[in-house]
């Protein structure tokens, strides 16, 4: 067989020096070590600053690094197992007994348009909007939003008042999911994307806006209908995904 064409493309520098950095992390540094600055690095290898920041975002990526809000750059530990698909059973509503998320808020707004297409909710329109959080060790590693059209949940009444305490809003949040297991849960789909963290998801997970995350969607199907979606971001730099309602299968590794 001939040589193609893509065979013939050097090697990108920022490549070629990413596989030079993570062999001196496994020799040099050991794991929460803080590397020097960017202007020490791209002097003692030789390259541009644009260079080594695209090797060391690709090793974060990678979950080789972690940025550090006001710290810098450290050698991050091997990544954290969190199953998915187990949480509290592959037909179960979120919180029901096994799951792994703390309710923390709810507030009454619009969904965003992708969430309120697949909730057939017309734009603009208030939907309940859970929070909640997951924790491994001492370390949380996802943000969850769970979206639940009002006349899904027609018990609640619609409406909040600003002035509702965090408890308030936290006992209101746990309502809905309430609400939500009087229903026939009849199925559901999960979808896993490579995203960046948005400025809320940054904070809640103390990332840097941008920074590689795991976006899973999930779709819960009752009485014919989608009746809830939750979006769930993930920290990539520190979780590795497996589904065991599937086939336990690794995402990030």
């Amino acid at each position: 067989m001939g040589t193609t064409q893509l065979e013939t493309v050097p090697e990108p520098k920022y490549w070629h020096l990413k596989t030079v950095l993570s062999e001196a992390l496994d020799s040099e540094f050991a794991v929460g070590e803080i590397l020097p600055n960017e202007r020490e690095l791209a002097a003692r290898f030789g390259v541009a600053r644009a260079t080594l920041r695209q090797a060391l975002e690709q090793l974060e990526l990678e979950g080789r690094l972690q940025r550090r809000r006001g710290v810098g750059t450290a050698v991050a530990p091997p990544r954290v197992g969190v199953d998915v698909g187990s949480e509290s059973g592959p037909r179960s509503w979120p919180g029901a007994p096994g799951d792994a998320w703390h309710t923390e808020d709810h507030e009454q707004a619009p969904a965003p348009a992708a969430v309120a297409r697949l909730l057939d909710t017309g734009a603009g329109t208030p939907v309940h909007a859970v929070r909640r959080s997951r924790t491994t060790g001492d370390q949380q590693v996802a943000a969850e939003i769970l979206y639940v059209p009002a006349d899904v949940v027609p018990a609640l009444p619609a409406g909040q008042d600003p002035a509702d305490s965090m408890a308030q809003r936290a006992a209101r949040a746990r309502a809905v999911l309430r609400e939500l297991h009087r229903l026939d849960l009849q199925g559901q789909d999960r979808t896993v994307e490579l995203g960046s963290a948005r400025a809320e998801d940054a904070r809640r997970l103390d990332r840097l806006p941008g920074a590689p995350v795991l976006v899973v969607t999930t779709r819960y199907i009752a009485d014919g209908r989608t009746a809830a979606v939750s979006v769930a971001t993930y920290r990539a730099d520190t979780c590795r995904l497996s589904f065991s309602d599937a086939d336990a299968l690794p995402l990030a590794g």
